[in-house]
């Protein structure tokens, strides 16, 4: 059947990549100008009366050339994208040349790497019963994109290549497990979290306390790097322009904010328990949407809730809050709000956080998101929409809002991340 599909010039080369990803190599585009965002109706209509910035020719007579020129062969013509690599690199040569091989491949973060032989490779496997060519998942960018599958054996080639030693291995087969990639293509720029629970936090040494998200623990940042570098080698590839759309990128993607919980000094049940697993399980949970964070010091008695309630405010409410308190602060939420559980203290927040109905549709992300699933009848999302310009209304579900403990007691500071809870994986699955 003839079709058009309409783009802005911006995404030419993704959109020719998604296309023949999916076997479709002769679809017809017209493409407009970017931005459209903040474009005038007049300015929006004179581009699509204007000519197309890729194909110089007018829009319009492209679309409608695309709808009724007949198909040739080569359109018609199906291809099948390849979704495997070789086992072992082609390309002998010194360490410096098989570095910059692999850069060239777009197969690196760009920071140096540990070359995977297959002795580390093989010491990397040894760390877990399951066989080198067992499926641990599939992952893709986006939904646009056909997944790709991959086997322990990969996960542990790109384990070796971010510097992990083999004991961290469980951890990393678990995040691999999860198929959430830490590579996701959106234009908004997300990363990923990782919260580490359980007795492996002990076992390889992770840190949960002072210093825990900065580069001052080779697990943490070996696993968060393993994770990012598996989650583009694994889904076909992470280029910018082609399949890496994130506008301004994010500098949490180096290491994803890979972290474990403080269990010892939570006043409240750890977070994998929160999720059903036993305390003596061990997991991993991994955040999606991790673009935003909001901090302050402490919980001050007199307008405690009144500063939450800002910082919840100050947050695009496609976001999900993700409260990230130092033991000090956590301490100092129970005793101010009287919260037994953390499932008491999301409700609060669920309560405290809300605005004007106009002011939440007004938002971009809502429109684009949020407003269909109301306009198809999902509740309450539905009810919300009826609402009065100034009646308020919650920002998220209680059960979107979630908390962890980590910090190492040197004050009471606190933050909230916007980061989406997208998975909690067992590790003792993966040892």
């Amino acid at each position: 059947m003839p079709s058009v599909a309409l783009h802005t010039h911006v995404f030419d080369r993704v959109v020719r990549a998604v296309a023949r990803a999916n076997g479709m190599p002769g679809m017809r585009y017209a493409y407009v100008p970017q931005p459209v965002m903040g474009k005038t109706p007049d300015e929006l209509r004179a581009y699509v009366y204007g000519v197309d910035p890729i194909n110089k020719r007018p829009v319009m007579q492209m679309v409608v050339e695309g709808l009724t020129r007949p198909f040739d062969d080569s359109e018609l013509q199906k291809t099948v994208y390849e979704r495997a690599t070789p086992r072992l690199v082609d390309a002998p040569g010194s360490e410096e040349e098989l570095q910059q091989y692999f850069i060239d491949n777009n197969w690196t973060d760009y920071l140096p790497i540990v070359l995977p032989t297959e002795e580390r490779v093989a010491n990397m496997l040894a760390c877990t019963s399951h066989k080198p060519d067992e499926v641990v998942g599939r992952m893709r960018p986006t939904l646009f994109r056909e997944a790709w599958e991959y086997t322990v054996e990969k996960v542990a080639v790109n384990a070796v290549m971010a510097g992990a030693r083999p004991e961290y291995f469980p951890v990393i087969l678990a995040l691999a497990a999860a198929g959430m990639s830490a590579r996701g293509s959106t234009s908004s720029s997300a990363a990923s979290m990782v919260l580490v629970n359980g007795p492996i936090r002990h076992q390889i040494g992770m840190n949960s306390g002072i210093g825990a998200f900065g580069p001052h623990n080779h697990a943490n940042a070996t696993i968060g790097r393993a994770y990012g570098l598996l989650s583009q080698n694994l889904q076909g590839g992470s280029v910018a322009g082609v399949t890496y759309m994130g506008s301004q990128g994010n500098g949490y993607s180096f290491t994803n904010l890979t972290v474990a919980e403080n269990e010892e000094a939570s006043p409240w049940e750890p977070f994998h328990v929160e999720r059903g697993f036993k305390a003596s399980d061990s997991t991993v949970s991994v955040f999606g949407s991790a673009r935003h964070t909001a901090f302050t010091l402490g919980v001050r008695e007199r307008h405690w809730q009144d500063h939450v309630r800002h910082m919840l405010l100050g947050m695009d409410p496609v976001e999900q809050p993700l409260f990230v308190l130092d033991p000090i602060a956590a301490r100092l939420f129970k005793q101010r709000g009287g919260f037994e559980t953390k499932r008491q203290m999301s409700e609060w927040a669920h309560d405290l956080a809300r605005m004007k109905a106009s002011e939440f549709w007004d938002y971009q992300l809502v429109q684009n998101y949020v407003y269909p699933r109301a306009t198809f009848g999902e509740e309450p999302l539905a009810t919300y929409l009826k609402a009065a310009d100034d009646e308020l209304i919650p920002m998220w579900a209680p059960e979107k809002i979630r908390i962890a403990v980590v910090g190492g007691e040197t004050n009471g500071y606190w933050r909230i991340y916007g980061a989406s809870h997208s998975k909690t994986v067992s590790v003792d699955d993966w040892r």
